[in-house]
């Protein structure tokens, strides 16, 4: 039941293709990027410029074209979260007694190669962990890297750009 605290926010499926290596989890999706139907598509997230730094999936290519680079080099995208209230787009709006998780452990078992989890912020990190965790079967927990990086959100102020990139290089190890 929703009470006024919010907006029912409700996740995109997963861009994930055969070979997916490391799985990129948001928390969910902001106000802009469901009215543009992408994935961090507000204009000062710096999700896509350190992609295109480092996968050549860049924001200057079409959302489906930037979508099909990253799963060249063995990399998917989806959200921690299936649904939530939120008012707003910040993470930190979000009603805890709302947030419903996606099956990412039925992803997982579809999906045998991917090695990593990256986490994008505090928020994702928090509620994957809480949320999604504890329902991955624990022989493939064990071998599962869990890789906790600086949110790319703008308001995520408190790191430089150049911090951040240094933190996100990590995915090039798991990269194909």
């Amino acid at each position: 039941m929703k009470d006024d605290s919010g907006s029912l926010v409700e996740s995109f499926p997963p861009q994930v293709a055969r070979g997916c290596r490391v799985l990129i989890l948001g928390t969910a999706p902001s106000v802009r990027s469901l009215a543009m139907q992408q994935s961090y598509a507000h204009a000062q997230n710096l999700f896509w410029p350190l992609m295109g730094e480092m996968f050549d999936a860049g924001p200057e290519l079409e959302y489906p074209q930037r979508l099909g680079r990253l799963q060249a080099r063995g990399i998917g995208i989806w959200d921690v979260l299936a649904s939530c209230e939120r008012s707003g787009s910040l993470d930190s709006a979000i009603v805890r007694a709302s947030e419903v998780a996606n099956d990412i452990p039925g992803l997982l078992k579809s999906h045998p190669s991917i090695a990593a989890i990256a986490l994008n912020g505090g928020h994702a990190q928090r509620a994957f962990r809480r949320l999604v965790l504890p329902r991955i079967a624990p022989v493939h927990a064990s071998t599962l890297a869990l890789i906790d990086l600086p949110s790319t959100s703008p308001a995520n102020a408190s790191m430089t750009r150049q911090h951040k990139r240094e933190r996100w290089r990590v995915l090039l190890d798991f990269a194909t």
